[in-house]
This record gives C-alpha cells, sequence and structure tokens, in this order.
C-alpha cells in the first residue's frame, strides 16, 4: 500500500511516498481503508521535530492523524464496529494507530465513531480533531448545553463567549457550537476573514489587526483560545471573575488567573468515541458544516504542507486518498 513517511525531521521536503505493507488488526483494533485524511497543525509540528524531545518518532514514521474511511478488518474483542462500516477518528502514530496518510490505517476501536450520515468521507475527515477539540472545550470544560442557563430558552442566563480565531479549523466550528448552545459569541479574525465568520453565525467579530479586543470587550463568561502569545495574556483582562479561559496552544499562567479570579485550562485534546459520538449528533442535526478550503492527492503531500505553512487557509485542507 501507498504511504507518506519521513526518515528524518524537518521541511515539506522530508515527506516521501512509500509502498509499505499493510498493517493488521490484532486485539482491540480495527483496520480502516482510507478515504481521506486533512493536516492539523500537530501533523506539522511532528513533522518538523518540535515534539521530537518529548514524543520521539520512531523511523521510518508514517504521518497523519485524521482519517475516515471504510472498516476492513476488526481484531479481536471488537464488537461496536464491522467490515464496512464507515467511520471517522484518529489514525495518529503517538496513539498506538499506524499513520493516517495511508491507504489503509490500522487504529484503536476506541479513537473512532461511526461517521454522521450526512456528509462525506472529506467532510469526516476534516472535522475529527478540530471538532472534538471544539466540543471538548465547549462542553466539557465551559459547561456550555442544551437547557443550561446558555440556552436560548433561557435568554435571561445567555452566557458571552469569546473564540480567538473563528475562521481557523478549531475556530469555525467552535462559533457554530457556541451559537447552537445559546451562548453570545464574539470571535476575533483577520479582516478579509469577517464575513466568514458572521456567516457562521457570530453575533460580533473583531478584527484583531485593526481593533483591540482587551479594550473593546468585558464581562465575558469563557474565552476559547486558539492562538496563545500576547492574544492569550490579553484575553484576562475580557473575563469576569469566576470566568474561565480554554486555551490549545498557551500553557497555564497561574499568575493572571489569580489576579483575574478566573479558571485557566490548557486542553489537550481527547479524540475518542465518545466525543466523536457527541460532534457527530451536532453534524447530523446540521449545527456544524464543515468548511474545506482546498484538496490535494496524497501523492500531492508537500504541496499541501507547503499551502498549509504559507497561512491563510478558511477552514481544512483535506486529503482525499480515495475518490
Amino acid at each position: 500500500m501507498k504511504a507518506i513517511q519521513i526518515n528524518k525531521y524537518g521541511g515539506p521536503e522530508v515527506l516521501e511516498l512509500v509502498d509499505i505493507e499493510k498493517p493488521k488488526a490484532e486485539k482491540g483494533q480495527v483496520v480502516i481503508e482510507a478515504y481521506a485524511s486533512n493536516i492539523n497543525p500537530v501533523d506539522v509540528i511532528l513533522r518538523a521535530g518540535h515534539m521530537a524531545k518529548m514524543m520521539p518518532l520512531n523511523f521510518p514514521a508514517t504521518l497523519g492523524s485524521d482519517v475516515s474511511g471504510v472498516v476492513s478488518e476488526v481484531g479481536e474483542s471488537v464488537e461496536d464496529f464491522k467490515v464496512g462500516d464507515k467511520v471517522y477518528g484518529s489514525g495518529i502514530v503517538l496513539a498506538g494507530a499506524s499513520g493516517a496518510f495511508a491507504e489503509f490505517v490500522m487504529t484503536q476501536q476506541d479513537l473512532i465513531a461511526k461517521m454522521p450520515e450526512n456528509i462525506g468521507f472529506n467532510e469526516a475527515a476534516a472535522v475529527v480533531l478540530v471538532g472534538v477539540s471544539a466540543v471538548q472545550a465547549l462542553v466539557e470544560h465551559m459547561n456550555l448545553q442544551a437547557g443550561h442557563p446558555s440556552s436560548p430558552e433561557a435568554p435571561a442566563g445567555r452566557r458571552k463567549i469569546l473564540i480567538h480565531g473563528g475562521a481557523g479549523g478549531i475556530g469555525s466550528i467552535a462559533v457554530q457550537v457556541a451559537k447552537k448552545l445559546g451562548a453570545e459569541v464574539t470571535a476575533t479574525a483577520a479582516a478579509d476573514e469577517l464575513e466568514f465568520v458572521k456567516d457562521l453565525g457570530a453575533d460580533g467579530v473583531i478584527d484583531y489587526r485593526a481593533e483591540a479586543f482587551d479594550l473593546l470587550l468585558r464581562d465575558y463568561d469563557a474565552v476559547f483560545d486558539t492562538v496563545g502569545g500576547e492574544t492569550y495574556a490579553k484575553s484576562f483582562k475580557v473575563l469576569k471573575r469566576g470566568g474561565v479561559i480554554v486555551s490549545m496552544v498557551a500553557p497555564i499562567d497561574e499568575k493572571l488567573a489569580e489576579e483575574a479570579g478566573v479558571k485557566a485550562i490548557t486542553q489537550f485534546t481527547k479524540v475518542n468515541t465518545g466525543h466523536l459520538t457527541m460532534l457527530g449528533k451536532f453534524i447530523e442535526e446540521g449545527t456544524v458544516k464543515v468548511h474545506i478550503d482546498k484538496i490535494f492527492p496524497l501523492d500531492k503531500i508537500k504541496e499541501a504542507f507547503e499551502a498549509k505553512e504559507k497561512g491563510g487557509v478558511k477552514g481544512k485542507i483535506v486529503i482525499e486518498i480515495k475518490k
């Protein structure tokens, strides 16, 4: 089978299309005939070696995290999936899988779920990590849920949420889910992304290059940060005491959190069957629409990474493995 591997850390030039042996399913595992994957920041980080000290790769390493496809083999003790099931989930090697940039992917049964019935393989692959990240932050850490005081049925308790990077992969999903769960949503984005974010349902949008969000906003219940750095530090100013800030990238600043009287969380996204099933319900009810910016075939993986790292992507870059 064909797969994308690296033999050393580096830029897109280290990516190689190779022929390797098809993986097999052992106890608690499934093999998926992959139809699609996508490029996440973690894929860039792993390839470049930025996590080499904490999580070194064994070369040659097959890259790729998110995957969608059809189950082609199930191992012993796998009860919830059968051959022929359409599934989506994680195939990342760091979780004990075989890597998602390949024609067949071995993964653990608790890293996948049945695909939502109203989307195709490209959309399913594109939404895995970004969708789970948004759902985990909003529902678990910020306690947004239908019927909660944040819901439309109880407008007096409507909660205000600021989402940084509203046009990005995670941010665009977060805006949609937060609106569904009744929050008043403000999002930051670049000038050419503002209309896109408005169309997602944001109540307010801020051009982060031209406007100082920390001077404009006050008394927010929660901030979802996908940017980090100075943006993260300034976000404490907009929160009310007792609020919460969840960051995908910044380590917890205990001093700022204590001074602001808020709870700070650095989220490590857990792609699992439960989170994927929850995400799938949002997709099937029409709450979440997946936005794909570009599609590349597997043999154009270098160009796909270059496009990702160049920036300016609205939504996701999909790797189409099988049509």
